[in-house]
């Protein structure tokens, strides 16, 4: 990993707020050239999406590197968890009578 890489990702770890998240978003775009060499910079920008609460980007991202590598065990653990989260939030079991919706039966 090259320095400015690493700054880069230093920078994503270190952003708080989503005004500041917003800004190192693009920076890591840029710097992609969308290869394997990339993995560093997909896995920073899923966490930024994450603490954006926008679930599904993040997911796409970990695909992303589980193509690139598919014995990565960061990408896979996020990809299970977060669709969990995404598949139990979007679910109101009080809303509806009907029991094949309600995720505690499972």
């Amino acid at each position: 990993m090259d320095k400015r890489t690493g700054r880069l990702i230093e920078k994503a770890k270190k952003a708080k707020g989503a005004e500041d998240i917003r800004n190192v978003i693009p920076m890591l775009n840029e710097s992609m050239k969308n290869s394997a060499e990339d993995i560093p910079l997909l896995h920073a920008r899923a966490e930024l999406y994450v603490k954006l609460q926008n679930l599904g980007q993040a997911v796409n991202d970990y695909r992303l590197i589980l193509s690139y590598d598919e014995n990565d065990r960061i990408a896979s653990g996020q990809i299970e968890h977060l669709t969990t989260i995404m598949r139990f939030s979007g679910n109101d079991i009080y809303a509806n009578p009907n029991t094949n919706l309600d995720p505690w039966l499972e």
